[in-house]
C-alpha cells in the first residue's frame, strides 16, 4: 500500500520495530522507516503486562512528538502492537485514523483503536461485528505486492528453472518457517517423490534450513535435485505463481497472495495464533471450495499426504479449487485502501468528536 501511495505522488513514512523484517524490507523497497519500540505481553509471564504497557505509553510520547512536528494528514494501522502508540497519538493530536484489519478476528490493537478510527478496512466480512464500530467497517481486502500481482506461472518457473510440464509442490510457513510442517512434509517424503515429476520447493525459514536438511538426507535426499530447499523465497509471488499446489499456514499475507494468483492451497493454521484466527481464515477458504485444511495437531498422520496427493494427481480439481481461489482474490485492495485513506484526509470531521460519541 505504501508503493500505491508513493505511486501517486503522496509523502509515506512507515513506523515500525527496530528488530522486525519490516526495518529492512522497508527502506530496501525505498519507503522512508521510522523505528519505535512496542511490545505485546506474554500470559504466562504476567509483568510483562506492565512492562509492555509502559513500553506502549513511552513510544506514544515520542509518536505524539514527531507527529506534531511532521502533521501528518491520516495516519494508517495495521493492527500491530506498534499501532497503539502510533494510533494514540494520532488520536491525541488530531489526526484521522484509518485501520486495516487482515484477519477474521480483529487483533488486541485494532479493536482498542476501532474506537476512535474514521473507518476500519477488513479482508472478512465476519471481522465486522468484533469491532467497536461495524458502521464504519468497510470491506477491502488485504493490500498485496505490485510485484507479487504482476507474477506469471511461466516467469515463475523460468526463474526457478522447472520444466513447464512438472508438477510443482511449494511449500513455506511464513518468514520464519514453520517446523511442524517441514518435519511433517520429509516425513511424507516417499509418497510424495513416487510421483516421478513431481518438484518440491520446500522454503525453510533460516532457522531450519540446516535441520530440514539433515532430515531430508535422513529421508533418503533430494531425489535428484526434485526436492529444493530454501532459507527464503525472495520472489514469492513467482513461486507460487508457477506451483501446482501450495502447502502453508493460514495467515493473512499468505491467503491474501495466494487468493490474487489463484492458486490451489492446503492450509494449515498455525495452532497458537491468537483466537485461533488462522483456522477461521483458512475456514473461509475451505467453504469457498478455494483450499483444503489439515489441522496442525493431524500433520503426522496420514492426511496430509492424502490431500496433497489428492489435489497433485486430479487437474480438475486444482482448476476448479484455482478458480475458488482466484474468485475470493482482491488484486484491487491496495486502491481501496488508499481510497480509505484520502476520504478519511479530506473528511471534516474531527476524529475527537467521534470518541466523544464512541
Amino acid at each position: 500500500m505504501a508503493g500505491r501511495l508513493a505511486e501517486e505522488h503522496d509523502e509515506v513514512e512507515f513506523v515500525g520495530t527496530p528488530n522486525g523484517l519490516e526495518s529492512r524490507l522497508v527502506p530496501e523497497a525505498g519507503v522512508a522507516f521510522r523505528s519505535l519500540q512496542a511490545a505485546g505481553f506474554n500470559r504466562s509471564r504476567p509483568w510483562t503486562l506492565l512492562t509492555s504497557t509502559v513500553l506502549i505509553l513511552v513510544s506514544a510520547v515520542r509518536a505524539w512528538r514527531w507527529m506534531g512536528e511532521r502533521r501528518p494528514d491520516v495516519v494508517v494501522g495495521f493492527g500491530g502492537y506498534v499501532s497503539i502508540p502510533v494510533g494514540l497519538a494520532a488520536v491525541a493530536r488530531g489526526v484521522p485514523l484509518v485501520l486495516l484489519e487482515q484477519n477474521s478476528v480483529p487483533g488486541l490493537a485494532n479493536r482498542i483503536l476501532s474506537r476512535w478510527a474514521r473507518s476500519v478496512g477488513v479482508t472478512y466480512e465476519e471481522s465486522a461485528p468484533l469491532l467497536r464500530h461495524p458502521e464504519r467497517v468497510v470491506l477491502v481486502g488485504n493490500p498485496v505486492r505490485a510485484a507479487v500481482l504482476a507474477s506469471t506461472r511461466a516467469a515463475g518457473r523460468h526463474a526457478l528453472g522447472i520444466d513447464s510440464e512438472a508438477r510443482l509442490l511449494l511449500v513455506f510457513g511464513g518468514s520464519r518457517g514453520a517446523r511442524h510442517i517441514n518435519t511433517a512434509l520429509v516425513g511424507i517424503r516417499d509418497r510424495l517423490m513416487a510421483l516421478d515429476d513431481l518438484v518440491v520447493v520446500q522454503v525453510t525459514g533460516p532457522a531450519e534450513f540446516e535441520s530440514v536438511g539433515d532430515l531430508l538426507n535422513a529421508a533418503g535426499g533430494n531425489a535428484d535435485g526434485r526436492w529444493r530447499i530454501v532459507d527464503y523465497c525472495e520472489d514469492m509471488g513467482g513461486a507460487i505463481a508457477a506451483s501446482d499446489v501450495v502447502l502453508a499456514r493460514a495467515g493473512a499475507t499468505s491467503i491474501a497472495e495466494i487468493t490474487a494468483l489463484g492458486a490451489p492451497a492446503v492450509l494449515v493454521p498455525y495452532p497458537y495464533a491468537t483466537e485461533d484466527h488462522q483456522t477461521r481464515n483458512a475456514a473461509t477458504m475451505v467453504l469457498h471450495g478455494a483450499a483444503r485444511l489439515v489441522p496442525d495437531a493431524e500433520l503426522d498422520g496420514d492426511l496430509l499426504g492424502d490431500e496433497l496427493l489428492a489435489l497433485l494427481e486430479d487437474a480438475s480439481s486444482r482448476a476448479t479449487m484455482s478458480a475458488a481461489s482466484k474468485a475470493l482474490g482482491r488484486p484491487d485492495a491496495a486502491r481501496r485502501v488508499v481510497a480509505l485513506c484520502r476520504e478519511a484526509a479530506l473528511r471534516p470531521e474531527n476524529p475527537r468528536e467521534l470518541s466523544d460519541s464512541a
